[in-house]
């Protein structure tokens, strides 16, 4: 099952873990916090990635001191305000207002510096064609000195495909493709809204389907992994890779490398 749930409840809680996932690079906590809360995180050997999907917050580590950080309520109003955080670096977050933070953790002994990402850092960019229309945000990108991670955010309206035409980086082919797990994290405009999560491999031992509501994130260990938001919905998606090649080192696959065309 590559699926999991986040009841989105208040507190902490872990969504992927090495323990219950297929991924070996990567993993996802959960945070959402009442203003004036606190929760305090010490990683040891992982670097970490704090995405805020909604709400102000302050971060504090040795070093580093990020006060009211943070400019939208929710995914939908506008670029993510992230916060780099290097390997066994002991950090507290304590939110401002209601605030709601993916913790992105992946492996990690590179010495480097925390970084605060502001939503004006964000580069933005439209991509893909009628059908498969969708805005990318990247938020920890080659511009962030990190060891594995390397993230960014997806809007796709209702209708349209994103990871389309389906792709997939799980071969080391560089500089053509790289080995780069990933997972999404999903959130719809609506409660209601939903979308179709699909998950293959070239060689067809994976071949998984699942319906993606508010709160759910699919682990992509490998394979093409396109995805549709149903009409009538806003879908917004955390994609969050990790791979020694950091960046979008991919392929399409073959029988429909001709609608790049």
């Amino acid at each position: 099952m590559l699926k999991k749930t986040w009841d989105r409840a208040y507190g902490t809680e872990e969504i992927i873990t090495k323990e219950n996932s297929s991924l070996e690079m990567l993993e996802l906590t959960m945070v959402k916090l009442h203003p004036g809360e606190s929760v305090s995180f010490a990683e040891k050997g992982k670097e970490t990635s704090l995405i805020l999907l909604g709400g102000k917050c302050s971060v504090k580590g040795e070093g580093f001191d990020y006060e009211n950080i943070g400019k939208r309520m929710n995914p939908f109003e506008g670029a993510a305000t992230a916060v780099y955080i290097p390997h066994d670096t002991p950090y507290t977050i304590t939110a401002v207002t209601d605030v709601t933070i993916a913790v992105c953790k992946s492996p990690s002994e590179l010495d480097c510096e925390p970084v605060l990402i502001n939503p004006e850092d964000v580069i933005i960019k439209h991509l893909g064609k009628p059908g498969w229309q969708r805005e990318a945000h990247f938020v920890v990108d080659e511009r962030v000195t990190a060891n594995l991670i390397y993230i960014g955010e997806a809007f796709v309206e209702g209708g349209q495909w994103a990871s389309y035409p389906p792709h997939k980086h799980d071969e080391d082919n560089m500089p053509i493709e790289g080995i780069l797990e990933e997972y999404y994290y999903y959130e719809f405009d609506k409660e209601a809204g939903f979308g179709i999560q699909k998950v293959y491999s070239k060689g067809g031992d994976i071949d998984e389907t699942y319906t993606v509501k508010n709160g759910d994130a699919v682990e992509i260990p490998r394979g093409y992994h396109p995805f549709c938001c149903a009409p009538g919905y806003n879908n917004y998606y955390l994609w969050v890779m990790a791979g020694e090649n950091r960046g979008f080192f991919m392929t399409t696959e073959e029988a429909h490398k001709w609608l790049n065309a």
